[in-house]
């Protein structure tokens, strides 16, 4: 694979796409007058702040709130482990990446979305045909070490039977991956969704999605620092039950959150479709289950060299803060 060499014509073709993907923190401060608190929402390619404006559960919180927009996880939890964000969302290994790398947060709530939102996409004219087809070859991974797209990777090769010593890992942004593959300077990439519907619809080619590997499941982070604030603890658990409320609506309402999706992110119809149909919308109080599932994820990324320890799940949730009303 030659150099990623990412030309301005690239760059402009991809964000024509999806501009509002790799927007730095936006959006408007809103709450009821005399607000008790401010909470910084950390989101990822818009995600998050489309299911809110399309349901309109955060309407009338007794909080204030604003958006701080990243295109990865790894940036996303720099800003927590910095204090930048109150809240982050992101999948289960980016979250146990983010407690090796001291950042100091609680698990406090689970989302279900689908393990088709991921995968390892290759050219339409790709001469890969397989994940064994992979030896002796670059694999781009985004956006970070601790990725869930690597976990995916490193779960296809195993299956495989491909040793990982035989397959060369890059890992680069999103936006910057997706520029060079749309310029055919890479030829596999394991990416998460948006990027991945979009490398989709661009006329890539599926070489092994996450099923059957990743666990679909993503978490919302609160920082120790937010937690251990009275007013910034209760307006947690507030927006968590809008959160449950944002998820339900989304469900009974897919069309109109796909269409509020396409507006705030700026991409296809046909492409937020399939994004939201298949998004960690639901969201509920962690269970058992979830912490088993995620423990489980912690341990393999051990084995594997993932992450360089063992996370103790349990350690780092709090399964008290927040109880979903019935």
């Amino acid at each position: 694979m030659t150099d990623l060499l990412f030309s301005k014509a690239s760059r402009r073709s991809w964000l024509k796409q999806g501009a509002a993907l790799s927007l730095a923190a936006t959006g408007s401060l809103r709450a009821w007058a005399q607000p008790q608190t401010t909470l910084i929402l950390g989101d990822q390619a818009g995600g998050l702040r489309s299911l809110f404006e399309a349901s309109k559960a955060l309407d009338g919180a007794p909080f204030a709130y604003r958006w701080a927009n990243f295109q990865g996880a790894a940036p996303l939890f720099e800003a927590q482990r910095s204090a930048a964000v109150d809240t982050a969302m992101a999948g289960d290994l980016p979250v146990l990446a983010a407690a090796v790398g001291k950042t100091p947060l609680k698990i406090v709530a689970t989302r279900v979305g689908k393990a088709d939102s991921l995968g390892i996409v290759v050219q339409p004219d790709s001469p890969l045909r397989s994940v064994s087809d992979l030896r002796g070859k670059t694999v781009i991974v985004s956006s970070a070490r601790g990725s869930i797209s690597q976990y995916q990777l490193y779960g296809a090769l195993e299956e495989a039977g491909v040793p990982r010593s035989e397959v060369t890992v890059k890992f680069v942004l999103p936006t910057d991956a997706a520029a060079a593959f749309a310029s055919k300077q890479i030829d596999a990439w394991a990416i998460f969704d948006p990027y991945y519907a979009i490398a989709l619809q661009q006329g890539g080619r599926i070489l092994r999605d996450g099923r059957g590997i990743n666990t679909a499941l993503g978490f919302i982070t609160a920082s120790e620092h937010s937690l251990a604030d009275p007013a910034k603890r209760a307006a947690i658990v507030q927006f968590l039950d809008r959160l449950g409320r944002a998820g339900d609506w989304a469900l009974a309402n897919p069309e109109a959150y796909a269409q509020a999706y396409s507006q705030l992110t700026r991409l296809p119809i046909e492409s937020a479709r399939i994004i939201t149909a298949r998004a960690s919308v639901a969201g509920r109080p962690v269970s058992e289950a979830d912490i088993v599932a995620l423990q489980a994820v912690a341990d393999r990324s051990a084995r594997d060299g993932i992450l360089p320890v063992r996370v103790d799940v349990r350690a780092i949730t709090d399964t008290q803060l927040w109880k979903r009303p019935a």
